[in-house]
């Protein structure tokens, strides 16, 4: 039996989310039954991260066990001659017997992109929050300085999914317009050493509030320190949001 590690890419605006659930459209079950019709096994994929309904991945890592004698390339291959387009086998690798996608993620790196040109944009509606007023960007970034380092994330956490605890450390938050691309982008990344649930769009929610004027710069840290869900911003939709990375080892 091998053990391997799988990177997805996948736009997930056609999917119920990643895990399987009853007779819905889930990207677990389009890829579990892609590998099961190419090897003959009924195999189970753990995910780093379960990505919610309309939540996409540049860089979703995938481990599972196989008796399959094709080479990583070959099954890499086949892999993505019989997916639907919209997900796209990146990568292939060895893994030892024990890996676990989830316990062994060090790190991960979310990214989330706005649109606030003023009037939307119909190409790109599927992968970005469109604001109908410019953003004030360097208030938002100062704002988000009070969530970077170790603290208890519960006023950014939705209920549904409960943790044993809601303490994160972010070790990245930056917000900016990228230079050379189309007028009216703004991207935010987060890089932290575990996710609570909806956390990312939670503060993606409060930091918005700032950037249009509706809340002072040192907003965020009164919601961080309240640990009330109630203080923050709102959930912003899922469409803007991407899994980029996944950290794994020392």
């Amino acid at each position: 039996m091998r053990v391997l590690k799988m990177t997805l890419a996948y736009d997930g605006s056609q999917y119920s989310g990643w895990q399987v659930q009853n007779s819905q459209s889930t990207l677990q079950r389009a890829l579990e039954e892609a590998l099961s019709g190419i090897t003959g096994e009924s195999i189970r994929v753990v995910a780093s991260g379960r990505t919610d309904s309309g939540v996409h991945a540049l860089g979703q890592v995938v481990g599972f066990s196989t008796d399959t004698q094709l080479t990583a390339g070959a099954l890499k291959r086949a892999l993505n001659a019989c997916l639907p387009e919209d997900i796209a086998v990146l990568k292939i690798e060895s893994e030892t017997e024990n890996f676990h996608a989830i316990r062994d993620a060090r790190s991960k790196r979310y990214r989330y992109v706005i649109h606030d040109a003023g009037v939307r944009d119909v190409f790109v509606r599927k992968y970005c929050w469109q604001q109908m007023r410019q953003l004030d960007v360097a208030a938002m970034a100062r704002a988000a300085e009070a969530l970077v380092g170790t603290h208890d994330f519960c006023s950014f956490q939705s209920v549904g999914a409960p943790r044993e605890s809601t303490v994160r450390t972010v070790s990245r938050l930056t917000i900016a317009r990228p230079p050379g691309v189309e007028q009216g982008i703004v991207i935010i990344e987060i890089d932290a050493d575990g996710f609570l649930y909806n956390m990312v769009r939670a503060i993606v929610g409060t930091l918005v509030e700032v950037g249009r004027g509706a809340k002072p710069e040192s907003w965020p840290g009164e919601v961080l320190a309240a640990k009330q869900r109630s203080m923050a911003g709102p959930t912003a939709p899922p469409h803007g949001l991407f899994l980029v990375s996944v950290q794994y080892g020392d």
